[in-house]
């Protein structure tokens, strides 16, 4: 056995079935058969001698088994290699739950109804519950009739698919899946690529890991696009039947669920014929998968195709000023990148109750008081002083003819009501309300500040001062405090604007927005602190995440007794002075009047203690008007009147003791190069007299007439009598109304700041700039009254 193995192992003979060798030398065939036993056995059977019987005699590339493993091994690395490509490309996890498409954008009120929305987005988001079980059913029957069975992608609904389509010659039914359709309707384009089906395929089966069904098809019916500008079935019930999705018959229903696949093809209100056919289809399939009877299915078939269009709600805009503010503002609080993915749902502080109130109130003006007062143009903003919150914004006339908003945009001379800041200044360093001052001809550096009435009062008190809003004495207050506490009082209040230290600073002449100086009014309702202004509360991306939420600090900008002395003081102007218009029945109103020099700008800045509402009345062009303050007034009532209804009363804090109070604010008292003082005259103290008198014997009745008055007006229509008109002319300087027309001819200053009205002026005696606030013809040097003179009533 030693020598057999010995021999083979010399000789390099390949064994074969055949008995053929490596050389001329071979065993019989009978000794390879033992001798390949008998190796087998010893266990020394060369390894050559093994592949080759392991492969009878063939190499393994030449083997079918050897490429097909190599084939399957290779397809399932790039099967993973691939997977993890799409996978890379596709959105993060989180991002799955998005409910809204990309570049949206929704604005919401404070009740969560919709102001606006631009972009693919649909007005009214239902929840699955409140979406009919018919017409869910059938969007299911059309779209994907496995729905509940499949993850995703459904094999079979795609060969069943094809088929109808082979056997119909057409494209009668389609393979994507309800899931495959909203992860190409939130994160995919619609272009026809085998890479973009691939990815529609990978999110189909993780947006099904992710969520439920029912969280799938609630966002697919409200997102899918069915044609006319319809987002969601809520909108297309609106478009093409002006329904609620309750009130959808179920041919309605069916009609709507076959839009999906094609909608410009099978629109009702283009092709109605199409619609007819997808919507019977419709019908017969969920009579196949017995959703309804056949019966019910008759019923539909039959009824006819009945259209009553309407415009998508998504276009239209409540509030524009309000909301094209909100976008002006969503740069401060997300970034580039945020803001143009889109997506976003913001939500305001807009009590829409409130704003409607607004807008018809200043309509309300512009329509009266405007047409005769020569003002086309007003504005009002109505803030939660405690929290910042804007509650109303009207910014102008009408926002489809002129965008810009007076609110934000338009910076005026606020007259008057600048005058809180200089007397809240000196209330804050220390000053009493029953400090005195004298009225009287004043000039201070070559300055020349002058009362509307001409006439000057002799020693008046700050409280007085204030209610009748005397300018020389608050010239005289603001010398006394300085102008760098006032600046910066003012602007710890809330003014924004640059505000210059000059001698006219205490009469408004720096220009301010009524934004900032309503919410600067604010202040004195929250006993001196101050809350940044806002409109939005939250903002959330498409995941329904919030981003970015309010949350705004107040901070201390008056002492709480000054501010209370303030008010104290401002009721008293509301009470007994130039805002009696204000006055409300049931509850106490602090606040100012404003106009600007000829009346140019009309102001009036009120508060409760928890709102404060500003009105602005003039025009766009800065042309003077014939109007008073009391106008704005007036205009504040009309909204408050009707926003307090329902709100608890509440009373304002009691005025402080004066006696032993210490300033809170370091006077800063200006040195003049040069003051004159000037006696008053004689003519001037008889003036003053008659003023004196009859203001006496008209401040008790002020509020009641004017209350009368503007009653009066509301009942005006086409054949108004003018006499009802311009009555209420006079503002701080009512009570010497008679007594300034005949006083001295007015001598020239070089800044007139009042509340009064202006006097009557003609076209004669105005300037005959043409502007498109104007009407009627420029005057002439003729002594015939114009037409607009001939109507006015008789002052």
């Amino acid at each position: 056995m030693g020598k057999l193995t010995s021999w083979f192992k010399r000789r390099p003979t390949n064994l074969s079935d055949s008995g053929q060798g490596g050389t001329n030398e071979s065993l019989p065939p009978a000794h390879v058969a033992q001798t390949r036993q008998l190796l087998s056995k010893m266990k020394i059977l060369p390894s050559r001698m093994k592949a080759n019987q392991a492969t009878d005699g063939k190499p393994l590339y030449r083997r079918i088994w050897f490429w097909a493993g190599l084939g399957i091994g290779g397809g399932i690395v790039a099967l993973i290699y691939g997977v993890s490509l799409i996978d890379r490309t596709l959105p993060d996890q989180a991002e799955l739950n998005a409910v809204l498409r990309e570049q949206t954008l929704t604005i919401k009120a404070a009740d969560g109804t919709i102001l606006q929305q631009q972009g693919e987005a649909t007005r009214e988001q239902l929840k699955l519950e409140q979406i009919p079980d018919n017409l869910k059913k059938a969007f299911i029957a059309s779209e994907d009739r496995r729905f509940k069975q499949h993850n995703g992608v459904d094999p079979q609904g795609i060969v069943r698919a094809g088929l109808n389509n082979l056997r119909s010659q057409g494209v009668v039914e389609g393979g994507s899946t309800i899931t495959q359709q909203l992860t190409r309707i939130l994160f995919l384009k619609q272009e026809q690529t085998i890479w973009r089906k691939l990815k529609e395929v990978r999110l189909a089966q993780k947006m099904e890991q992710e969520l439920t069904k029912d969280q799938i098809l609630e966002r697919y019916l409200n997102l899918v696009y069915l044609g006319s500008g319809a987002y969601g079935v809520a909108d297309a019930s609106w478009v093409y039947f002006s329904k609620l999705p309750d009130q959808l018959t179920l041919a309605e229903m069916a009609t709507i669920a076959g839009l999906a696949p094609a909608p410009s093809l099978y629109a009702p209100d283009k092709n109605p014929e199409a619609a007819i056919r997808r919507r019977n289809l419709v019908l017969l399939r969920m009579q196949e998968d017995k959703v309804i009877t056949p019966e019910q299915r008759q019923a539909a078939v039959q009824e006819p195709l009945t259209l009553k269009s309407s415009l998508p709600k998504r276009v239209q805009v409540e509030s524009p000023y309000f909301t094209s503010f909100i976008q002006k503002e969503l740069p401060k609080y997300v970034s580039p990148n945020v803001l143009k993915s889109g997506g976003l749902v913001v939500e305001t502080t807009l009590n829409p109750t409130w704003q409607k109130v607004a807008e018809e109130a200043v309509a309300k003006t512009l329509r009266n008081q405007g047409r005769w007062e020569n003002f086309k143009q007003g504005a009002m903003v109505a803030i939660d002083p405690r929290s910042g919150e804007i509650k109303a914004m009207v910014g102008g006339k009408d926002f489809g003819k002129n965008q810009f908003n007076r609110v934000t945009q338009a910076q005026r001379q606020p007259g008057s009501t600048f005058k809180g800041f200089v007397y809240a200044t000196a209330i804050a360093s220390g000053k009493s309300p029953y400090d005195s001052y004298e009225d009287a001809p004043f000039v201070v550096d070559g300055y020349e500040p002058k009362n509307y009435s001409e006439n000057f009062h002799g020693s008046m008190n700050i409280r007085d001062a204030l209610t009748r809003s005397v300018n020389i004495i608050a010239v005289k207050v603001l010398i006394d405090v300085g102008f760098t506490p006032t600046i910066k009082l003012a602007h710890d209040m809330g003014i924004k604007s640059e505000l210059k230290p000059t001698y006219s600073l205490a009469l408004g002449s720096n220009e301010v927005n009524l934004l900032e100086l309503t919410s600067a009014y604010g202040s004195f309702a929250t006993l001196g602190l101050h809350t940044e202004p806002h409109g939005i509360t939250r903002i959330l991306n498409r995941q329904g995440k919030v981003i970015w939420s309010a949350n705004f600090k107040s901070k201390r900008a008056l002492d709480a007794d000054s501010a209370a002395i303030m008010t104290w003081m401002l009721r008293n102007v509301v009470e007994a002075g130039t805002g009696g218009a204000a006055q409300l029945d049931n509850r106490a109103v602090a606040g100012k009047t404003g106009t600007s020099d000829e009346a140019r700008d009309l102001w009036f800045i009120g508060y409760i203690p928890q709102m404060v509402t500003g009105v602005w009345l003039g025009n766009d062009n800065n042309r003077p008007t014939y109007g008073s303050s009391g106008s704005a007034a007036y205009t504040w009532h009309e909204f408050m009147e009707k926003a307090v209804e329902g709100m608890p009363v509440e009373k304002f804090p009691k005025r402080p003791k004066l006696e032993g109070r210490k300033g809170t604010i370091k006077a800063q008292t200006i040195k003049p190069k040069q003051v004159l003082n000037r006696s008053i005259s004689s003519d001037d103290d008889d003036s003053e007299g008659e003023t004196a008198r009859n203001s006496e014997d008209s401040s008790s009745s002020r509020s009641r007439r004017s209350r009368r008055r503007y009653s009066q007006e509301e009942q005006e229509s086409s054949n108004y009598t003018p006499r009802r008109r311009r009555r209420d002319r006079s503002e701080e300087s009512r009570s010497s109304d008679s007594s300034s027309e005949s006083s001295t001819p007015r001598r020239r200053s070089r800044r007139v700041e009042s509340d009064s009205p202006p006097p009557r002026r003609t076209r004669r005696e105005s300037s005959p700039t043409n502007s498109s606030d104007s009407s009627g013809s420029s005057g002439s040097s003729s002594s015939q009254p114009s037409w607009r003179d001939r109507l006015r009533p008789p002052q």
